[in-house]
């Protein structure tokens, strides 16, 4: 039954001092005027989990024009605006209650334009969920300040953040314009042999760390190196020049604190789009570029890694290859190769969170070590063959070795900030100064075994619960019993993703893994269902805290279950 809004009211304001488990009363559809109100879930405890609520606005009221929402690309833009918009609005409005009750919160967006099940447009309507803490003065209900919050406050709200005509229009259309053009930057990469394109003019420095937005002090705009301008053509922003990073073996170099890192995180942000003014917004990479570290410790379940470790002591095989504890080395191979079984396409790596004996063996250890007493193939010796066999392009800031200079496609050098082709310079001083070096890497990579994931090994009950989710940030959740330590999958950049990929992995577990399917097949497989019915297929009920992620993310969350068990 579809209650109204003035019921609404009169309904909060006679539950007024009682217990706070009164207000499950409230759950249900409201009529109020010019949008439906849903209180699809009501918190028992005001120190509980905040109520889950949604608003309906129909496209009468809301008056998008059709344009706004026509692709899929640009109604995820436009969601996402109206996203920043309720956000903001809601940061603004007076706390009512004690504790944390009487907010209003939404999903927080980063700098990324992303699919979120918080806001979503259609030809129908327009939805936004959120949280709502209702308010309370210990555990009992301050029914007034309910009233207040729900029937005018958050009216307010709506009329703010979703009816265009209350919005800047020309604010929505670059928006919506800058995600379409980003995405058409990136649909042109393969056609023109390219794993990322950066635009002339483009910001890269961050404020900090921990601060994702531009820099604003002493900002140097990107500016291409004339070897390696390209031109791409955009629908609204038209042709776009700079630099294109060609496919194959690209080096960065460069001295200290010149920008060969702020580069490479810049490719690593770029297979997301960006909001106008952030300064990456027509920097693109290739959709699946991973960026791969070591990650000392991490557990590894039966991965091929012979292409990079073999002839272990004692007769170890690595071509199953499972440890609780992996080193730098290690771990990085691991890491390699499941990002090329999930289907990594290009490889982002910096030698500073790399391990130093898995990225080179120079002539003097090789004449001290002999490679019978080696087990490490080291990257230098394979990443030709990793793009030559398998087309797997990589992208390597390195400063400390000029080994690499053998086996580059392109040499990129930094200096403040500026990028210089200087390949022909590269190779030249290869010949100059040979290094000597004997090739260990054989004939060939070696193969990339997929996997075959057993359901028993991705548990997520906890006690009585038959799943257990929690996630904190982007580094961590709590998959049942089990705490995934996700601090070096880089490319994570909202608690949302992680939220929707541990439900992923409870999906795939009850669709897909009982099948016997490859990892790859699994992969696939749930990317599809997302791409049919939204995320909203992860979860029984309605829920807004749920943001996009790639198969990559998937499956390096996958693999970094301590229980994970493979098939032999």
């Amino acid at each position: 039954m579809i209650e109204t809004q003035a019921s609404l009211c009169q309904q909060l304001k006679r539950l007024d001092g009682q217990s706070y488990k009164a207000y499950k009363a409230l759950r249900g559809e409201y009529d109020c005027g010019s949008f439906m109100l849903f209180i699809d879930y009501v918190q028992g405890d005001p120190f509980a989990a905040p109520s889950r609520v949604r608003v309906q606005v129909p496209q009468a009221v809301a008056q998008f024009p059709a344009d706004l929402y026509r692709t899929s690309t640009r109604a995820v833009a436009l969601a996402d605006y109206l996203t920043r918009q309720f956000y903001q609005a809601s940061r603004r409005q007076q706390r009512r209650g004690s504790g944390k009750s009487g907010l209003i919160a939404v999903t927080a967006p980063s700098q990324a334009i992303l699919a979120r099940t918080a806001a979503s447009v259609t030809t129908e309507w327009v939805e936004l969920r959120f949280t709502v803490g209702l308010p309370g003065f210990g555990r009992r209900i301050a029914g007034q300040e309910a009233a207040t919050l729900l029937c005018e406050a958050l009216p307010d709200l709506v009329t703010q953040s979703l009816l265009y005509p209350h919005l800047n229009a020309s604010a929505i259309t670059r928006h919506v314009n800058t995600t379409e053009d980003a995405e058409w930057l990136r649909l042109q990469l393969a056609s023109r042999g390219l794993v990322a394109f950066v635009a002339d003019g483009a910001v890269l420095p961050r404020r900090s760390g921990v601060d994702e937005r531009p820099l604003e002090d002493q900002v140097i705009p990107f500016q291409s190196p004339a070897a390696l301008q390209v031109t791409l053509d955009c629908p609204q922003a038209g042709p776009i020049s700079g630099m294109g990073i060609p496919q194959g073996v690209t080096l960065i170099v460069g001295g200290g604190y010149h920008g060969k890192s702020t580069l490479l995180r810049a490719l690593e942000a770029g297979v997301y789009n960006h909001v106008p003014g952030d300064g990456r917004e027509q920097v693109v990479t290739q959709p699946s570029a991973m960026k791969v570290r070591a990650e000392d410790g991490r557990s590894v379940a039966g991965v091929n890694i012979s292409p990079f470790i073999s002839n272990l002591p004692q007769g170890r095989s690595t071509t199953t290859f499972s440890t609780p504890n992996a080193s730098g080395s290690t771990s990085q191979a691991a890491n390699i190769i499941e990002a090329v079984e999930a289907g990594a396409q290009v490889l982002l790596v910096d030698e500073d969170t790399s391990a130093t004996n898995f990225m080179i063996r120079d002539r003097r250890m090789q004449a001290l070590i002999a490679k019978d007493r080696e087990p490490i193939t080291p990257f230098l010796d394979k990443v030709r063959q990793l793009y030559t066999d398998h087309g797997v392009s990589t992208v390597l800031v390195m400063g400390g070795s000029g080994d690499y200079f053998d086996v580059a496609d392109t040499v990129i050098a930094m200096d403040s900030y500026q990028p210089q082709e200087v390949t022909q310079q590269a190779k030249a001083l290869a010949a100059q100064y040979p290094s000597d070096r004997q090739l260990e890497g054989g004939t060939g990579f070696g193969p990339i075994t997929p996997r075959i994931i057993l359901p028993s090994g991705i548990d997520p009950s906890q006690g009585r619960r038959e799943v257990r989710l929690k996630v904190r940030d982007v580094d961590e959740v709590r998959f049942g019993e089990e705490e995934i330590d996700l601090s070096a999958v880089e490319q994570l950049i909202e608690p949302g993703q992680v939220r929707a990929i541990a439900a992923a992995m409870v999906y795939a577990r009850s669709h897909y893994l009982s099948s016997g399917q490859p990892l790859p097949a699994v992969l696939k497989s749930v990317m599809a269902d997302l791409a049919q019915f939204g995320l909203d297929c992860l979860e029984d009920w309605p829920t807004g805290d749920l943001v996009e992620f790639r198969p990559l993310e998937l499956a390096a969350a996958i693999n970094r279950l301590r229980s994970l068990e493979v098939q032999k």
